[in-house]
Parts: structure tokens; sequence; C-alpha cells
């Protein structure tokens, strides 16, 4: 019987195949947001099992198991490695039709050369199969980086964060490039005050910049932003529910900081002008600099309370928000257009009925400088599978330059994740291709061919102006 991952998986026409074989398979991988942990990197982590490389963090994976009646003990649990791999491999029969059923066996089979289907019966065979593979050389984390051809991995980095595990990283002479993103988030969130006080006091430590003061914030954080820059990142990156929109004064602003500090109850109102101040002040950090600034817009997190208290955050209760977009969102680019500090500019949406509004807004503040300056970017989190995949490409297609897309990225903890990448990529050829066999795309394989490769990755490399090792 034919595998289930073959060479022409999801490629439906003769175009499609020859567009991914051709054109998009052997490009190089550029990373430009995930949040793989630094410190694996730095220390070339091996993984001892399959479960530890697969299933731990995975919170896709733990939702699945949570809808299918599997125990909390085996999601997140004490349970044995192996018990929570069992658990997850006779889920996995009852995941046909969601993404988890093709990534799945897609990272099987590129990790593993494993091309079984996954089930209960054939778990134990896998599991030794995938274990005595990951005791090889090239299974290790930097290993993984090179076989997958990765020239750039961008990670999500707090400003208080000493980057000592990208300095390791740039000194061991990997051929992958690691890059510190700057996420200041912390920086805005005033809900818990005593937090937010310890926050700012590890600022003012790592910068040696007294933060007591809102003067002393900006001067600390952009010390930070200076520093990040020194270590060669060039991106920014926030996760917002929408946009601030509530401009103030920097005295107002001042004022309201000095609340927070001396732990005083501040107003949603008051932290929304606080975070739009700060929003206005990163953008222009990123514009000096010339960085990138993504903007991730939309999530609705740690829905289930209860569930949230007992696990923490970011363990699979987060889902789609509803909340309006357009109107802060063109307000704050707007804003730092007038004052000629607009930087290049990626915008993720999470809920897929804004897809044409941030397909239209990008049109609204393209200056001329730099070829797709503002980015509608590729579907992220609940959006990156096949569906929404296509929605966003139509959508960017209809409304903006496809060609110039900068294309696939991550957005995971996990080092079996690039098979994502191949997975777009065939996505896009099978949509494209598609649309070259009905006559509605030139029969001209240089000229589209061309297009895919370059939104697979030369069109990334350019935008960013990262420095590449592989590639």
């Amino acid at each position: 019987m034919k595998p289930f991952i073959h060479d022409d998986f999801l490629l439906q026409t003769e175009a499609a195949r020859r567009l991914y074989h051709e054109y998009a398979k052997d490009e190089p991988i550029f990373d430009y947001h995930c949040h793989l942990p630094p410190q694996d990197v730095a220390a070339d982590r091996r993984f001892a099992n399959l479960f530890e490389i697969w299933l731990e963090g995975d919170h896709y994976k733990w939702r699945a198991m949570r809808a299918n009646g599997v125990d909390e003990s085996l999601c997140t649990g004490a349970a044995d490695p192996y018990e929570k791999f069992l658990a997850w491999c006779k889920t996995v029969p009852n995941t046909l039709r969601n993404p988890l059923y093709h990534w799945s066996h897609l990272e099987l089979v590129r990790y593993f050369g494993i091309t079984e289907t996954i089930n209960e019966k054939t778990a134990p065979a896998i599991w030794e199969a995938a274990n005595a593979r990951l005791k090889e050389p090239d299974m290790s984390a930097k290993g993984i980086l090179d076989k997958f051809k990765v020239a750039v991995v961008c990670t999500t980095d707090d400003p208080i964060d000493t980057l000592d595990h990208h300095k390791a990283i740039a000194a061991s002479g990997i051929a992958t490039r690691i890059y510190p993103t700057f996420r200041p988030d912390k920086a805005m969130q005033l809900g818990d005050l005593d937090a937010y006080g310890v926050w700012c006091d590890r600022l003012a430590e790592v910068s040696s910049i007294d933060t007591g003061d809102y003067a002393g914030l900006l001067a600390a954080l952009k010390q930070r932003h200076d520093f990040f820059h020194s270590m060669g990142g060039r991106l920014s990156d926030h996760g917002l529910t929408a946009l601030p929109s509530a401009f103030c004064s920097e005295a107002e602003a001042a004022a309201i900081f000095a609340k927070a500090r001396a732990k005083q109850a501040v107003t949603p109102e008051e932290e929304q002008r606080l975070a739009t101040a700060l929003m206005f002040y990163f953008g222009h950090l990123d514009a000096e600099k010339g960085w990138t600034k993504q903007l991730h817009l939309g999530a609705m997190r740690n829905n289930n309370g209860s569930a949230v208290r007992r696990l923490g955050p970011d363990t699979g209760f987060d889902s789609i928000g509803d909340y309006p977009q357009g109107v802060a969102l063109s307000r704050y680019l707007d804003r730092l257009a007038a004052d000629g500090s607009l930087p290049k500019v990626v915008l993720y949406n999470l809920n897929p009925a804004d897809n044409y509004l941030f397909a239209t807004m990008i049109g609204n503040f393209q200056d001329g400088t730099v070829p797709g300056k503002i980015q509608f970017g590729s579907g992220w989190w609940f959006l990156d599978q096949k569906e929404a995949m296509e929605m966003q490409m139509n959508a960017l297609g209809n409304l903006g330059l496809f060609s110039r897309f900068v294309g696939m990225l991550t957005d995971s903890r996990s080092f079996l994740s690039y098979p994502r990448h191949e997975y777009f990529r065939r996505v896009m050829c099978n949509l494209v291709g598609g649309e070259m066999e009905r006559g509605e795309l030139p029969d001209d394989l240089d000229l589209v061919g061309g297009m895919i490769k370059r939104i697979c990755f030369s069109n990334a490399r350019e935008y960013f102006g990262l420095e590449l090792g592989i590639g």
C-alpha cells in the first residue's frame, strides 16, 4: 500500500508537483519568528526519548488529547513518558481532518524515517525506532537545524534577558544564525502591580538605569533595544489582543507609570494610555535602527481560569478573539507614518474574519521605500493549517502583492516543527499550481516558479536584512 506521506503528498496537479520539486523543496529555511529555547541550542540538547522532543510542551497535542477524553496526568502531569506517548498514539486516529494528523505523520517520516500510520498498535515499534534514531549524532538541537537547512532562527526574548545563551551560540560556530527578538510586552502589563514592579526592577538591574520614573523606563528600554541590536537582533514582536490607541501626553504617561511603580491601582483606561505611549515609543526605536516590527493581534488567552491556575499559561486554554482591530491599527500606523517613523511591519491576525481587513490595511502604508514594506504575515497559531493558509494567501493575492510575501515561520517551541515549512510549501504549490492548470496563471514555470522560490526563502532574506549562515 502507498505510504500516507509520499513524494507528492498534497500536490494534486502536475504543475503543483513541478513547482514543489523544482522550485520549493530544496530552499533553505528562514525561521524569522519562533519560540525555540535558546538554552537548548546553546547546550546542543539531546533528547532522551520521543516524548521529550515530540510531546513536551506541545499544547496543540494536549488540546486534542483532552478532547479525546485523556486524563490531564497524561498531558501535562507526572505520568511516565511512554504512557504519555501511548496516550497520544491512541488519540491520533481521532485527529483525522485535524492538521495534527498531517503534521504528526510528516514529522515521523522526516525526522525518523518512520512511515507507519500512528495508532495504538504501531506505538511500541515507533517508540523503539525513534528512540534509537535520537541517539545518532545528527539528532541533537544543532544537528536538527543543520539537517533541515535552517539558515536563520529568530527567538522571542524579553528585554530583561541577558542573552547569555545567544552569546554562547554565536561563539559556538553553528552554521544556523540564531538572533534574539525584542518582545517588551511586560512593560505594558499592569494587571499585577507586584509582578510589574519586579519586572521593572530587573530591567533596571540589567540596563544599569534607574526605572523609578518614566524617563528612566524609556531610557532602560532603549538601552536594551540597543543591546539586542549589538547582538544582531533586527526584529521586535508584540503579542496583543488589539493595538492600544488611547494617545496621551508624555506627562500623562509619566503620571500613570508613577502610580504603577507606587503600586497604586491603575484603571483599565490608564493602562491603555500607558501602553499606547510605549507602543509609539517602540515604533520609533524600531524605525531608527531599520528593524522590522511584528504585531500578533487577536488571541483570547487563559479562557479556562481554573485550569490556568492549576497548570499555568501556555498550556492550551487560549482561543481566537473577536476584538475590533481596524481603527486602532490604522491610527497606530498613521501616527508613526506622520512622524516619519514607520518601520517595516509584519501584521498577523488570529481571527480569519480579519484577513481582508489586514490585507487591505497593508496597502495604506506602503511608501515605495522597501518592496513589501508592510507585510500581511503568514497564518499564525490556529491559522497555520491548510485551509487557513490558503485563505491568507488568497486574501494577500487578491488585495496585495503575493510575490513580495515573506513566507512561512514556525511560531513553535519544538525542534520537531520544521516540516511545517514543507507543509506550507506544498500547500502553496498546490494552490498556485491549480491556478496554472486552470489557465488562471501563465503556463510559465520560470515566471511562477521563480515567485514560489522567492517566497520560500529569498524574500525573507532580503526583507529582514539578517546575516546568514546556511544559504
